[in-house]
């Protein structure tokens, strides 16, 4: 059978990146139907996700394979074709993280199960990037993120907190149970808000089902873990404005966040699908802008790095978990996480993303003792 002139391209582009189809190395392409090569042509990274979740190609390695993809830059070499024009172009015509749409990530993915999650990420259930300087297991890896957290904004005994994004409770409980703090903490999945508010039973903090624009009152500390990469493009400035808005005076602002490398309107189109809808990673030039004005950057930390450990223990839980996890969930959502959370874990490797803890105030007020590295 004559070879296509996609499987052609596709087979030139791998092995600049040292990948061989169906070769002997760990994270080497193994085909399955010769149709994945004009999928991958087409559709570039939507396709290629959406394939591996047929059964079209496998892979022992996925994050190894992932990370020498991003490293050889091979999707921006396949870029161009109309779908993934058309949802460049939707994304810069239309506000998809508006109020409208905030709730949608939290019904497709937060709201999946409990059971998931609970089986995936530590006893705190922390859904962000862990900190291992000094961590050998998650629990403790997410342990140390909480409290480099606690340290980084200065927070005492007393101190009413707003937590914009808030998950399953783990920073308030983790705040009221260490620090004595008051936390309030929004959510727009009403899984996170049922089962965190269970595990925060008797502790000074609420969580609520809300979009982080409707918060009212003011804080000694406004904090987000994990959020900013729903806000979009948009709404950065909207976030900023409501942090100052809700912030009082002499207080801490801090974020924490997956970011790009570069400044853009748009998301990966299969993780836009699937996985986080509405989706969007800031750069450092988009906060910069949108902080203007309002806030003094007092410590912008890079613990990118971090976060392959965490993604490939999450990987490791799940697979565990699978024997038991299968009664709800189907192989195709199997295949479809193992590929969300290895290629993520690849992508952290190649340092195409970043994860940056960033520490904020308003001009005049002191300097806070808050670069802890």
């Amino acid at each position: 059978m004559a070879v296509s002139r996609s499987e052609t391209l596709i087979r030139e582009l791998l092995e600049t990146a040292e990948i061989e189809v169906n070769g002997a190395n760990p994270w080497d392409l193994q085909v399955n139907d010769d149709k994945l090569y004009d999928r991958i042509v087409r559709e570039v990274e939507l396709g290629f996700g959406e394939a591996y979740m047929a059964g079209w190609w496998d892979c022992e390695a996925i994050d190894q394979l992932i990370a020498r993809i991003f490293l050889a830059d091979l999707a921006s070499k396949l870029k161009g074709n109309w779908r993934l024009m058309l949802h460049a172009l939707q994304t810069r015509l239309f506000n998809l993280q508006s109020k409208a749409k905030a709730f949608e990530v939290g019904e497709q993915h937060y709201d999946l199960g409990n059971d998931l999650y609970e089986a995936m990420l530590d006893k705190r259930l922390n859904y962000t990037c862990g900190y291992w300087k000094d961590a050998t297991t998650l629990d403790e890896a997410q342990e140390a993120k909480l409290e480099l957290v606690c340290r980084k904004i200065g927070l005492e005994e007393g101190m009413r907190v707003l937590e914009l994004g808030c998950g399953w409770g783990s920073f308030a409980q983790y705040a009221a149970e260490k620090f004595g703090a008051e936390v309030l903490g929004v959510t727009v999945s009403k899984e996170q808000v049922a089962l965190g508010m269970a595990r925060c039973k008797g502790l000074p903090v609420e969580l609520r089902l809300q979009d982080y624009r409707d918060v009212e009152g003011t804080y000694d500390r406004v904090i987000s873990i994990g959020v900013m990469e729903h806000v979009g493009y948009r709404n950065y400035r909207t976030y900023m404005e409501t942090t100052d808005r809700t912030l009082k005076d002499g207080g801490i602002a801090f974020f924490h966040t997956i970011g790009a490398n570069f400044s853009t309107t748009g998301a990966n189109a299969w993780s836009t699908k699937y996985i986080f809808p509405n989706g969007m990673l800031p750069s450092i030039a988009q906060l910069g802008k949108a902080m203007e004005r309002l806030f003094v950057v007092e410590d912008w930390h890079n613990i990118g790095p971090h976060y392959d450990p965490t993604l490939m223990a999450w990987h490791a839980n799940f697979e565990a978990a699978w024997p038991e996890l299968k009664h709800a969930y189907d192989e195709r959502f199997y295949r479809m996480w193992r590929y969300y959370l290895l290629s993520s874990a690849g992508g952290f490797r190649a340092r195409a993303q970043q994860l940056w803890q960033v520490v904020m105030t308003r001009q005049g007020t002191p300097q806070p003792d808050c670069r802890f590295s």
